[in-house]
């Protein structure tokens, strides 16, 4: 017969602690290589975990386990092909000069001491205005990096303003897919979940650029001649020209009409190449290497561009950095982990272990403060768990729909939380899919950038600190 038992919480907890300690070993054994393979065995020895207590303990079925893995893989299918065309827009963007002009521009306009705050707030807008964190993040966050290391800031810095200000946007944006999945999860008006939000996005943005202005002023401005040297160096190596911004103008123009991800990342990444062999026809010879000449040249190179890694020689080696692209490729490790952490996601959920260990934080549901702090804790718990943000909102809003709903709460206040605790941290865990994506677009260490991800730290701490002032929390009275 048929074992229905659920396994207690410890049991459940024994997959969790075989990926934490496989992965603390593995990334200090492989260092920032982790990811090209060692990451992956750990999740699917996890995995394997999973099945064995499922099946052995608990007599749960091959089939449910497969389902389980099936499903949660085609959810993430759509971010995998963006995944793809990302990597071919950040190497068109970068071979045609898109990125060097931002840069070059950038270097001139922004000051040293607002760059931080400037950072944040311009990945703020354009998040809002998208969307999309991803999409921010791969456009002009990656021109944002290169502004800050030519100003002399650290990689761990500027990441930390961009992902702060991105995921402000994709927590708050109409056009937000996390936004949306939140309210509707939690059955909450969209307009409704989103002035709710921000009593608690407001103040987290605010204390995250007092941080960023205090630490742009407290930076010691890079000499001037090394600013100069890197202008020198793009100057030198590419074709910059303000007609190159009718990529990001055109690629903003296509998200202001809400044209889909996919596609306006399609259109950009085309008009990019197109525009690489007006403006840059020598980077494409030098790509395609010698004894390539003419038309074949060029294709090869651009194809090279688009699908492969390129390394230029500027004459500095922290240009070369800069400038070099991984293009389709340099997605693949990304794409594998995501996979992989599907699968673990997959049998915690089929294995009844996810339930096991949610369940956990609902026995502290009955006051107001416990259930807040409740909710955060799970779905924090459920990202590390399920690697994927979007199950996490769908599983953190369906538990707790009916506790809010039982002690008098309104959605707006579950809606928010779960954005609050599940949106914000999702780039914060290095196995997550958010984590592993924007550590590989921006070529930063999860674990590099997490100490100055302010807002991404300071929202679930808000939505606790709001829950214990009791700030516009109220109980319904009628529907």
């Amino acid at each position: 017969m048929k074992d229905n038992r659920i396994p207690s919480p410890f049991i459940s907890l024994l997959p969790v602690f075989v990926l934490i300690l496989l992965l603390f070993v593995t990334i200090r054994v492989f260092g920032s290589d982790a990811l090209s393979g060692g990451s992956q065995v750990c999740l699917l020895t996890a995995t394997a975990v999973c099945v064995l207590i499922g099946m052995a303990g608990y007599r749960r079925a091959w089939k449910d386990f497969e389902l389980a893995i099936t499903n949660n893989i085609a959810g993430v299918s759509t971010a995998l092909i963006i995944l793809l065309i990302i990597g071919a827009l950040s190497g068109a963007w970068m071979i045609s000069g898109v990125v060097p002009t931002l840069i070059y521009y950038g270097i001139q306009v922004i000051h040293p001491h607002f760059f931080l705050v400037s950072t944040c707030v311009i990945c703020a807008i354009v998040s809002v205005m998208t969307g999309s964190s991803w999409t921010t993040i791969a456009t002009i966050g990656i021109a944002l990096m290169g502004i800050g290391k030519a100003q002399g800031f650290s990689e761990g810095w500027i990441a930390g303003a961009i992902i702060s200000g991105a995921y402000f946007g994709d927590k708050v944006s109409p056009l937000s897919d996390t936004t949306i999945l939140a309210s509707s999860v939690t059955d909450t008006p969209l307009f409704t979940h989103i002035r709710y939000l921000m009593i608690t996005t407001i103040p987290s943005l605010v204390i995250t650029l007092i941080i960023f202005t205090v630490a742009g002023l407290s930076h010691e401005a890079t000499d001037t001649g090394h600013i100069t040297e890197y202008m020198q160096a793009l100057d030198s190596k590419f074709n910059i020209s303000w007609w190159l911004m009718i990529v990001p103008v055109v690629t903003g123009v296509l998200i202001a009409r809400k044209v889909p991800s996919v596609i306006t990342l399609f259109i950009s990444t085309t008009l990019a190449t197109v525009f690489a062999l007006i403006f840059q026809p020598d980077l494409l010879r030098e790509i395609a290497g010698q004894g390539v000449a003419g038309l074949t040249a060029l294709f090869k190179g651009g194809m090279g561009m688009l699908f492969g890694g390129t390394q230029l020689e500027t004459g500095s080696a922290e240009i070369n950095e800069l400038v070099a692209t991984r293009g389709m490729s340099g997605m693949m490790n990304t794409i594998w982990l995501i996979v992989c952490a599907m699968c673990f996601g997959g049998a915690m959920t089929a294995g009844g272990m996810l339930g096991s260990i949610t369940s956990v934080f609902i026995r502290f549901t009955k006051r107001r403060i416990g259930m807040v702090s409740s909710t955060v804790a799970s779905g924090l718990f459920l990202n590390l768990a399920t690697a994927d943000q979007y199950i996490s909102i769908i599983l953190t809003g369906n538990m707790f729909k009916d506790i809010y709903e039982a002690n008098g709460y309104e959605s707006r206040l579950l809606s928010r939380t779960t954005e609050d605790a599940v949106t914000v941290t999702s780039p914060l865990i290095p196995w997550n899919t958010c984590g592993m994506t924007q550590a590989t677009i921006l070529s930063v260490p999860t674990l590099t950038y997490l100490p100055y991800s302010f807002f991404n730290l300071i929202s679930p701490l808000m939505s606790i600190t709001v829950a214990v002032i009791g700030y516009k929390i109220k109980k319904k009275i009628t529907e």
